[in-house]
């Protein structure tokens, strides 16, 4: 069991945090973290979060990806954007892809959207979920605030759209482990 911080975050996330999620914020951007467990193990989760050039695989508002360049630091995806959301097109830039920390960075660049200055951070830990394999998922952001918007307006759809997509990561990543058949974990 992992001791608790006065937010209720243990003290294994609040390091991850610490260390890999720091955004500088001016006045007129809102940030925020947030922290997904999944009952799978980190190399099945890390095989779609690393994929630059396909987030429809779990991201379900992306309907088509368009990579420019080959994978790596400065790559530029045009992303399309489902029907039902404030947007059609997004482009992305590749900031940081750390295959060995499992560390991804990405910033918007452009698209006919209101996510101005939008970076951020996902990074993904290994820890044991009921005596199996799992993993830690922890996204962070850093995103002006739209003019006529609220910062807590602001924060709310960005969470909801991450949370969306960490639920989708989760639950794909937990039927391909169930296909794998990981074996749990005997403590002695």
């Amino acid at each position: 069991m992992f001791a608790m911080n006065v937010n209720g975050v243990n003290t294994m996330e609040s390091e991850y945090i610490l260390r890999h999620h720091r955004h500088e914020i001016s006045e007129n951007q809102c940030s925020s973290v947030i922290v997904k467990h999944i009952k799978a193990p980190i190399h099945l989760v890390w095989s779609l979060v690393r994929r630059f050039d396909q987030p429809q695989r779990y991201k379900p508002f992306v309907s088509r990806c368009i990579v420019q360049g080959d994978l790596e630091i400065g790559s530029v995806r045009e992303v399309n954007v489902k029907s039902g959301l404030p947007a059609t097109t997004s482009t992305e830039r590749l900031e940081l892809l750390n295959e060995e920390e499992h560390i991804l960075g990405i910033r918007i660049v452009g698209g006919d959207h209101r996510l101005r200055n939008y970076s951020s951070i996902l990074t993904v830990h290994p820890e044991i979920i009921d005596g199996r394999p799992g993993t830690l998922v922890i996204e962070s952001y850093v995103v002006d605030v739209p003019e006529g918007n609220t910062k807590d307006d602001t924060c709310y759809f960005v969470e909801t759209m991450i949370k969306c997509n960490l639920k989708s990561l989760a639950d794909i990543s937990e039927r391909l482990a169930v296909q794998d058949r990981t074996e749990p974990i005997r403590r002695f």
